[in-house]
């Protein structure tokens, strides 16, 4: 049986085109969402079930987006999600992103930090929202 143990949002654009941040560096991580989970009464073993959205507007060119999900704060910590999707030359609305991750069995600690991140092989991309980011944390007992 799985107990709930802690779930967190990180809610950084709630509606579509509410930002407008340009990807200023090619193939750089930029933070767009972390969580802490309380792991302060987790037993057994436990899993970590992230859910994730992001929107872009991209240049008029071939490119590819990256989004890594990390325990940790910095784009060097243990990953545990990584996908690029690319997108080609006919696409002109705003790109929505959405993904699931999971990281099973973490080493528990009181609070277990998880960071999303999002990156660009091609200048001119501009994250437009929506961007969220969110997790649970459940134990099997």
């Amino acid at each position: 049986m799985s107990l709930f143990i802690d779930g967190r949002t990180s809610q950084n654009a709630s509606t579509a085109n509410s930002i407008a941040i340009p990807i200023l560096v090619i193939d750089t991580p930029q933070l767009f969402g972390q969580i802490g989970l309380n792991a302060f009464d987790a037993t057994g073993i436990p899993r970590v079930i992230m859910t994730g959205t992001m929107s872009v507007q991209l240049p008029l060119a071939l490119v590819g987006i990256t989004i890594t999900v990390v325990r940790g704060t910095l784009p060097t910590d243990p990953i545990v999600y990584s996908a690029t999707t690319t997108f080609n030359l006919s696409v002109l609305a705003p790109q929505v992103i959405t993904f699931t991750a999971a990281d099973y069995n973490p080493p528990v600690t009181p609070l277990l930090v998880y960071t999303a991140f999002v990156s660009s092989n091609l200048l001119g991309t501009i994250r437009v929202g929506p961007e969220n980011f969110n997790g649970i944390l459940i134990a099997d007992e």
